[in-house]
C-alpha cells in the first residue's frame, strides 16, 4: 500500500488570476491587494504545497504557469468577481485536500503570487475586505471591445491546405487491425483492440529486450500521448508540441509548436490522427490543427471549441473517410458535452450530436435542474471506436454536472455516462446504453472498445466492451444490446450510498476505476486485459451549489484516500470470469497492449515498463524508464525487426510521487 503524504495545488493558478485581474479600480488606479507580510507567509505555503505542479519560479510544470496572457483571458472579465474564484480555490485546492488549508493560507498564497507578478503591496491583507472581493474582474486592454484579443476562427498555412505527401489511405486505415508495419490509431485500429499479430517478440525471448533508442521531448509538462506510427515515422504530442521521429533510431524528423490563440483550459493531450498526408491533433485552447505529415508545416487550424465555456480538447481525434471525429473535455466545468464531425480538408463542421440535449431535444426531459443550476457534463476525452461494416461510431460520454448533487439535476441525465452509437456520416443517434445513470460520484464512462467477435455459449456474437471510473467492465451485444456480463476490475465499496454534506467514503474515489487507457483484446487467448486505479476517497456534498462559468462545478469537495494501487485484470471475453490479476503498488494508467507472441505490455507509475505472460499474468520482463508511465505502448515491424515503443514521464501532478521524470519515448527490440 502506498500512503499519500502531500498533494500540490494543481489548479491554484485559477484563483491567482482571478484576484490578480482586479488591477484597476473605478478610478483606474491599481488596487493594493495584500501586505508584504502576507506575501511572505504565502511564499512558505507555496513552497510546501505548490512547487511540484507550478515550479519554484511559477513557470509551470504539471500545472500551468502562474503568469501570462492565458490567465488574463480566463479572468479579466466584467462578469467575474474576485470572490467567484476565491470560492473555487478554497473548495477545490489543493486537489483532494482543500480543507487542509485555512482560508487565510489560501489568501496568503494568492498574495505571494500577486507580488511575484509585480502588483503593489498595501496596508490591508488580501481577503479582509469583502467589498474588494466583489469587484468586477476587468483589466485594461483585455475583454470586450479589444478585437485583437479574440481568437481567429480559421488560420491557413503559408503553403495552402494541401499536403505534400500521401497516406495512410482509407484502405490502410480499414485494414489496420492486420497491419504489422504501422500503428495507425491511438488504440491500433478502428475497433480499438490494442492487439498486434506480431510474434517475433514472445514469452520465450522477451527477457532479451533492450532499448535501442530514446527521444526526450525536452519539457516538464504532462505526458499522456499515445503514439501513431506510419511508414517508419512516429508521431507524438505534448500540450503544445507535435513531433515526428524516426521509429527505429528516435532521430527527429520535424517539430511543430502550436502558437496558442485562446486560453489553455487543461494541460493534457493524448495524441494525433493521420490520413491522406495529414497529421491532425486538437488543442487545449479549442482548435483542430492539420499539419503536413512529411514536413510538419501548418496546413490549417480551425477554432471549434469554446474555452470561455470550459471546453478543451484532450483526446486524440479519429479520422474516417473525409471526417475528423472529436469532442471536447470539460464535464467538471459544466460544458454541454458534444461530439462532432469536421471536414478533413479544412475543418469545416459537418455534424454535431449534443450529448447533453438542448431544450426540446430527445433526452432533455431527463434533466430537471432548478434555476441557477445549469445543465452540463457529458464531455468526451478518451478514444472512440468505429464499426466500419455498420457505419456506427461508438462514443464514451462522461459524467453530468454539477458532479455530486444528483438530486438537483433530477432524472437520469441523458446521455451522460452512456455508450452512444451514432451514424458516422450524419451523427444520428442509433442506440445507446447509459451505464451509470444519475451519477453523483464523477464516474465517467471512459471506454467504448474494444469491438470484437467471439463465441458465447456456442454462438458467435459481435460484442463491445465498456468500462469507466466506476471500475466495472461491461460487455454488450452489438445486435441485441444485451449486457452479457459486468465484472469489477478494482475495489468496489459503498457504491450505492448517496453523497452527503458530512462526506461519503466510497471506492472507487474520484480518480479511481479506469482512466484514459482502456482494455486490450487478444483473440488468441480470448481475454480482455484492463488497467485500473485502486484508490478510494470521500465525496462531500456542498451546502450550497455555486456556478462560475467555465470553471470547476462539482457541487462539493472531495478527499483522496490514504492509500492507492492499481491492477491489470485479465477477463474471459465470453463470460467475464477473472482469469488473473496483476497488482501494482501504484495506479495503472498507462496503455495496455497485447500481442500474438503471448504478451501483455504496459507500464507503471514507478517507472517500470512491463511484459506479462498473457495466459498467466507472470512478469516476464521489467525495465525502469526513470519516470512514471501513463501514455502509449505500441509495437510495429520495420525491415524484419519488431519494435516496442513506450512513453515515460509525468502523466500529471495527480500521478507522481517524488520523481516526475521527463517526457521520453523509448524504443525496444530484441538483442
Amino acid at each position: 500500500m502506498h500512503t499519500r503524504r502531500r498533494w500540490p495545488v494543481a489548479a491554484l493558478w485559477a484563483a491567482v488570476i482571478l484576484l490578480a485581474a482586479v488591477l484597476t479600480a473605478a478610478s483606474g488606479e491599481a488596487q493594493e491587494l495584500y501586505t508584504p507580510e502576507q506575501a511572505e507567509r504565502g511564499l512558505s505555503v507555496f513552497r510546501a504545497e505548490c512547487v511540484t505542479c507550478h515550479g519554484s519560479g511559477l513557470q509551470g510544470r504539471s500545472g500551468p504557469p502562474l503568469v501570462g496572457d492565458n490567465f488574463l483571458k480566463a479572468w479579466a472579465r466584467p462578469d467575474r468577481t474576485a470572490d467567484d474564484l476565491f470560492y473555487i480555490l478554497r473548495t477545490t485546492m489543493p486537489p483532494g485536500r482543500s480543507r487542509a488549508l485555512t482560508d487565510r493560507q489560501h489568501a496568503d498564497v494568492l498574495a505571494y503570487i500577486l507580488r511575484q507578478n509585480g502588483f503593489s503591496a498595501g496596508t490591508s491583507e488580501l481577503g479582509s475586505d469583502a467589498a474588494l472581493l466583489d469587484t468586477p474582474l476587468e483589466h485594461a486592454g483585455v475583454g470586450e471591445g479589444n478585437e485583437s484579443a479574440l481568437p481567429p476562427d480559421f488560420i491557413e498555412g503559408d503553403r495552402g491546405l494541401d499536403p505534400t505527401g500521401e497516406g495512410p489511405t482509407q484502405a490502410e486505415l480499414n485494414a489496420a487491425a492486420g497491419d504489422t508495419r504501422n500503428w495507425l490509431y491511438q488504440t491500433q485500429n478502428y475497433a480499438g483492440t490494442r492487439y498486434s499479430s506480431l510474434d517475433q517478440i514472445d514469452r520465450t525471448n522477451v527477457a532479451a529486450l533492450r532499448p535501442v533508442c530514446a527521444h526526450q521531448l525536452g519539457e516538464l509538462r504532462n505526458f499522456q500521448t499515445s503514439p501513431v506510427v506510419y511508414d517508419g515515422v512516429m508521431y507524438l504530442t505534448t500540450l503544445h508540441v507535435t513531433v515526428a521521429i524516426d521509429a527505429t533510431t528516435c532521430k527527429p524528423v520535424w517539430k511543430h509548436e502550436w502558437d496558442v490563440q485562446d486560453r489553455d483550459v487543461w494541460g493534457n493531450n493524448r495524441g494525433v490522427a493521420v490520413k491522406d498526408g495529414r497529421v491532425v491533433r486538437a488543442t487545449s485552447d479549442g482548435y483542430l490543427v492539420a499539419l503536413d505529415r512529411l514536413t510538419g508545416e501548418l496546413l490549417w487550424a480551425r477554432h471549434t471549441a469554446n474555452a470561455d465555456l470550459g471546453e478543451t480538447y484532450t483526446m486524440a481525434p479519429m479520422i474516417y473517410q473525409d471526417l475528423i471525429l472529436v469532442g471536447p473535455a470539460g464535464s467538471e466545468n459544466a460544458v454541454r458535452g458534444w461530439i462532432g464531425a469536421f471536414r478533413l480538408q479544412d475543418g469545416q463542421p459537418v455534424w454535431r450530436f449534443n450529448i447533453v440535449p438542448e431544450p426540446g431535444e430527445p433526452g432533455s426531459e431527463t434533466w430537471d435542474n432548478p434555476p441557477g443550476i445549469p445543465v452540463g457534463g457529458g464531455a468526451v476525452w478518451t478514444p472512440l471506436s468505429l464499426d466500419t461494416d455498420r457505419g456506427l461510431l461508438h462514443v464514451p460520454a462522461t459524467n453530468p454536472a454539477p458532479d455530486f448533487p444528483a438530486a438537483l439535476r433530477g432524472g437520469v441525465n441523458l446521455y451522460t455516462n452512456a455508450m452512444i452509437a451514432l451514424d458516422v456520416r450524419t451523427g444520428r443517434l442509433v442506440w445507446y446504453d447509459q451505464l451509470v445513470p444519475a451519477d453523483d460520484h464523477d464516474w465517467d464512462l471512459t471506454q467504448v472498445s474494444p469491438l470484437y467477435r467471439t463465441e458465447v455459449n456456442g454462438e458467435e456474437r459481435d460484442l463491445i466492451a465498456t468500462v469507466g471510473k466506476d471500475g466495472v467492465l461491461r460487455v454488450l451485444d452489438r445486435d441485441s444490446h444485451e449486457r452479457l456480463f459486468e465484472t469489477p476490475v478494482t475495489t468496489l465499496e459503498n457504491t450505492e450510498a448517496p453523497v452527503t454534506t458530512d462526506g461519503t467514503y466510497a471506492c472507487p474515489g474520484i480518480l479511481g476505476g479506469v482512466e484514459w487507457s482502456g482494455p486490450a483484446y487478444n483473440p488468441g487467448t480470448n481475454m480482455l486485459y484492463t488497467p485500473a486505479v485502486d484508490w478510494c476517497g470521500t465525496y462531500i456534498l456542498a451546502d450550497t451549489v455555486r456556478y462560475v462559468e467555465g470553471e470547476n462545478y462539482l457541487g462539493g469537495e472531495w478527499e483522496f484516500g490514504d492509500s492507492w494501487g492499481g491492477w491489470i485484470t485479465a477477463v474471459d471475453a465470453s463470460d467475464g470470469a477473472v482469469r488473473w490479476r496483476y497488482r501494482s503498488d501504484r495506479p495503472m494508467v498507462a496503455n495496455v497492449t497485447t500481442t500474438a507472441g503471448g504478451l501483455v505490455l504496459s507500464g507503471e507509475l514507478n517507472g517500470d515498463f512491463l511484459a506479462l505472460d498473457a495466459e498467466t499474468g507472470d512478469v516476464l520482463y521489467r525495465f525502469h524508464t526513470g519516470g512514471p508511465m501513463g501514455g502509449g505502448i505500441v509495437t510495429y515491424e520495420i525491415d524484419g525487426t519488431q519494435y516496442i515503443a513506450v512513453m515515460s514521464g509525468l502523466p500529471s501532478g495527480f500521478w507522481v510521487d517524488e520523481y516526475a521524470g521527463s517526457p521520453t519515448a523509448f524504443v525496444f527490440a530484441l538483442q
